[in-house]
């Protein structure tokens, strides 16, 4: 197995998500791979957040 350093596109996303970033500043190409992986992160976040937000805690 081959460990790299590079940072995970969908780990990125997540954090973005949690610092309120928006999903439109996805930092990759679109139509790229990690482009997919950054915006998978970030909707599993946003939608964990905009449902407990729902549920007025």
């Amino acid at each position: 197995m081959i460990m790299t350093t590079d940072p995970d596109p969908f780990e990125q996303g997540e954090r973005a998500a949690r610092e309120n970033i928006p999903a439109g500043a996805n930092p990759y190409q679109e139509g790229s791979e990690q482009y997919a992986l950054w915006a998978s992160g970030h909707e599993r976040v946003a939608s964990a957040i905009e449902a407990n937000e729902g549920e007025g805690t």
